[in-house]
């Protein structure tokens, strides 16, 4: 089983340092986090900025088509995330097939707001714990997670890494 987790901070730079204290993590820890971005969202502005983040993932992750597809459900508008879903294969414009069903988009979107950010983490259920241990010391955080069977795993990698 893997997890799609989610931390939101309260501050726009709460993602970002939490997306360095990844990298700080053991090697061995490290080497189950299949992917990760960043979303910080200055107020004032109308659309957050993305982070996907670099060298973490051993082979790479899922990409920025798969970071693309999601953060275009959540933030940007559910119509284009709709269109750019079923363009990439996922079931009524959605990835519900692959375990991120409806509720946790909306979840994740009423979580983050102008003024916060939020550290996405697509990992084993193994190291999920580890991680988040490591990311709340310094700052609040709020957790929001769906669960992913190896199966749609396998399937997210399948349409996002071909």
């Amino acid at each position: 089983m893997s997890r799609l987790a989610v931390w939101t901070f309260d501050t726009t730079y709460g993602a970002e340092r939490a997306g360095h204290r990844l990298r700080d993590l053991r090697r061995h820890e490290r080497e189950t986090i299949l992917d990760a971005a960043w979303v910080s969202w200055r107020r004032g502005s109308d659309k957050p900025t993305i982070r996907v983040i670099p060298g973490l993932a051993p082979d790479e992750g899922l990409g920025e088509t798969f970071w693309g597809v999601l953060f275009g459900l959540i933030f940007f508008s559910p119509l284009i995330g709709a269109a750019v879903g079923s363009a990439a294969g996922a079931s009524s414009g959605s990835l519900a097939g692959f375990g991120i069903h409806e509720t946790f988009v909306h979840r994740v979107r009423d979580a983050v707001a102008p003024g916060g950010s939020a550290l996405f983490v697509l990992c084993s259920d193994t190291i999920a714990d580890e991680v988040d241990d490591a990311l709340r010391p310094d700052q609040p955080v709020k957790l929001l997670v769906t669960r992913l069977s190896r199966l749609q795993e396998g399937g997210l990698r399948q349409v996002f890494t071909g």
